[in-house]
């Protein structure tokens, strides 16, 4: 089992924050799985796993750094760097490129659990695995990282919640398997066996994506701590446009509203996911309201809506004419 401890101020300083790089090396730890947690999942992975199987073919260096860097516990530390607050992608690439080729070969090692392969006893380890990501960044995740975005940004906001009405424990209790408080300072990261780390005066970051992969990262020369995890599944699986008919019914942009509703959520979730002002949600859903198609209930200091039976009739029909 492997346990952080965390103390108060640590905590305090705790934050939230979008990683774009961490997107994407999620994205090429799918890809290189070649697994999807769920439907939406399994057909970004049909539609990019092709390309992506095609251009490791092409590089064997490649190809075999990528396989050596993810490892069935561990990552290659270059290649999954601590995020910071409001990076660029380019600027978080710019970390894995500048690695200098002895630390990027001694990275590989944990995650090799045995020697280096010969074929990558090389000083050009960061520049491919920079130009892998990119690629990846490019193809697969750029096009889509508006609404990626959002559904990360609805995250934060659901943890942020939680953290206001049951404090840390309450935030951070399903973030990935196996992470529990164990009381006092201690916070269990992992069921595997990794000795202790203790943070006290660390800088601790909490990174969620939208793909179903999860990992620690950290630098002890910044004292700086990351936990990735996977975005709750209710955002990244339920999240579909509208059908043609539902949206020719009620307008797109309230047909969006409706169809999210599946799983309770607020205002300011229902706002990160759709990219529509908080006023015009506002209004779409005082027109579901009145229309008998959602209802509402408080929870703590938030206000959920949700889809009534009707509403769901109406959605299902939609989608199974």
């Amino acid at each position: 089992m492997g346990w952080w401890q965390v103390d108060a101020d640590t905590l305090a300083r705790g934050r939230f924050v979008i990683s774009p790089l961490a997107e994407t090396t999620a994205a090429l730890k799918t890809l290189h799985h070649a697994t999807a947690a769920h439907p939406g999942e399994r057909a970004w992975l049909d539609t990019h796993l092709p390309a992506y199987r095609e251009r490791l073919a092409a590089d064997p260096v490649t190809a075999l750094l990528v396989h050596a860097a993810l490892g069935p516990t561990w990552n290659a530390t270059f290649i999954t760097p601590t995020p910071d607050d409001d990076a660029t992608f380019d600027q978080e690439l710019a970390h894995v490129r500048a690695t200098p080729p002895a630390a990027a070969r001694t990275d590989l090692g944990p995650s090799l659990r045995g020697p280096l392969p010969t074929a990558l006893d090389r000083d050009d380890l960061p520049e491919r695995a920079a130009d892998l990501l990119q690629w990846v960044w490019t193809s697969s995740v750029h096009p889509t990282w508006p609404r990626r975005r959002r559904v990360i940004e609805a995250d934060i906001i659901a943890r942020t919640a939680a953290l206001g009405h049951g404090g840390w424990a309450a935030a951070l209790g399903d973030l990935r398997p196996g992470m529990r408080w164990l009381g006092g300072d201690r916070l269990q990261i992992t069921t595997h066996e990794h000795p202790p780390r203790h943070l006290t005066g660390d800088r601790l970051v909490f990174v969620p994506v939208t793909l179903h992969q999860t990992w620690l990262a950290w630098d002890d020369a910044h004292r700086r701590s990351a936990v990735v995890y996977p975005c709750s599944g209710t955002l990244t699986s339920a999240r579909q446009a509208a059908t043609a008919p539902l949206a020719a019914l009620l307008g797109t942009a309230r047909a969006d509203v409706l169809t999210l509703l599946a799983t309770p959520k607020s205002t300011t979730q229902l706002v990160a996911l759709t990219g529509q002002r908080l006023g015009s949600v506002g209004r779409h859903l005082r027109v579901l309201l009145d229309a008998h198609l959602v209802q509402r209930r408080r929870a703590g200091r938030s206000v959920l809506y949700y889809r009534t039976s009707t509403g769901d009739a109406l959605v299902q029909a939609q989608e199974n004419p």
